[in-house]
């Protein structure tokens, strides 16, 4: 964002007002359109364009679809233990499902140690680490994970059958300070993918493969019969290793809660099969008082030593997970909003226009 000249910036509550607007325009209920917005003003604020503004529309078209509930429906608990529960999400939006169901996680590790949640007929629920923040910023280690629609390419495959599969942990760290890592278990998300080719540009070394399976640096042939690369690449570079990362959180996911597998779950663009989505998610939150006295403290020197390794030339600091987001939101800070490409403004434009509901105000 050094060219901030370039980019428009849109204030955090105007961006919130937008989503609730447009979620409104398409019946959702204003609740849920609220919960929406909180998910993607803080994926933008924190730097995530992939998974902010940049999928408003699929949320949109998911509730005009009539794939995706509002109305007076909740989350159920389905099943439960003293330490763990199952939740049925009605399908209803990812982040009201997702909040539900952190919630519960966080109450049973503030009474017994630990909570772990599971969820199925839910829907995309957006960045992981909204999650996982949640429970840390009550001083607690907080993991969220979803299956999601096959984009992955298995090593030695031509095929996607699993999703980006993301994994985050959040732990506190002190005060003004947490280690919060979110990220696919392929190489990138496919928003990234998306943004790219948005903007025209070609996607680097180890992101995707066309529809035969080899390595592009097209965007448009990863997206159309293509598919993304598992963290790591190719099989040379380690690539094995993010496809097991990929099957291990299907399995905390889809196949602990009953929901659909990647595999089987429809494409989230693709609405002609009049099929929900059915994914699944699991969230964990843990009580470190349940373990060795000092959490936080070990964990800020930890961090510290991190922090202060001499950089190799030509980079000033050495950073740990959740440094490039504090960074890009004091850079928020500095701005008045967040800074947005002219094609990402272009975009939001056209769906205010669609809907025939008021623009984004921009600085």
């Amino acid at each position: 964002m050094a060219e901030a000249a370039n980019y428009s910036v849109v204030p955090l509550e105007e961006l919130r007002a937008f989503v609730v607007r447009c979620m409104e325009a398409v019946g959702t209920r204003t609740d849920h359109s609220e919960a929406l917005a909180e998910l993607l003003v803080t994926a933008d604020h924190r730097g995530h364009f992939s998974h902010g503004l940049n999928r408003l529309d699929s949320y949109m078209a998911d509730r005009e679809a009539g794939l995706c509930a509002s109305g007076d429906v909740t989350p159920v608990i389905v099943s439960e233990k003293l330490s763990v529960a199952n939740v049925d999400g009605k399908d209803l939006l990812g982040p009201v499902v997702g909040k539900f169901c952190m919630d519960i996680a966080i109450k049973k590790a503030r009474e017994t140690g630990v909570g772990w949640v599971t969820a199925r007929a839910s829907n995309h629920f957006g960045i992981a680490g909204w999650y996982s923040i949640q429970a840390a910023s009550q001083g607690l280690l907080g993991l969220a994970f979803t299956n999601s629609s096959p984009s992955m390419v298995p090593s030695r495959s031509k095929d996607g059958i699993l999703g980006t599969n993301p994994i985050s942990l959040s732990a506190p760290a002190g005060p003004d300070d947490m280690f919060v890592l979110d990220m696919a278990t392929t190489t990138v998300a496919l928003g990234k993918v998306e943004i790219s080719g948005r903007k025209g540009q070609p996607i680097p070394p180890g992101w995707g493969v066309d529809s035969s399976g080899q390595e592009t640096f097209n965007p448009e042939e990863v997206l159309h019969g293509g598919g993304l690369l598992p963290l790591g690449g190719l099989e040379l570079t380690g690539g094995y290793k993010g496809y097991g990362l990929a099957m291990m959180v299907e399995i905390f996911t889809s196949i602990l809660s009953g929901a659909t597998c990647s595999p089987n779950v429809r494409s989230w663009l693709d609405h002609s099969t009049r099929k929900n989505a059915d994914l699944g998610h699991c969230f964990v939150a843990i009580d470190p008082d349940a373990f060795a006295p000092g959490f936080v403290d070990r964990m800020s020197d930890l961090m510290g030593i991190c922090r202060s390794l001499e950089p190799i030339d030509g980079e000033t600091e050495v950073l740990v997970a959740g440094d490039p987001e504090r960074k890009h939101m004091a850079m928020c800070k500095e701005l008045g909003g967040i800074p947005y490409h002219p094609n990402q403004i272009k975009y939001a434009n056209e769906i205010a226009e669609k809907y025939r509901i008021p623009p984004m105000k921009t600085l």
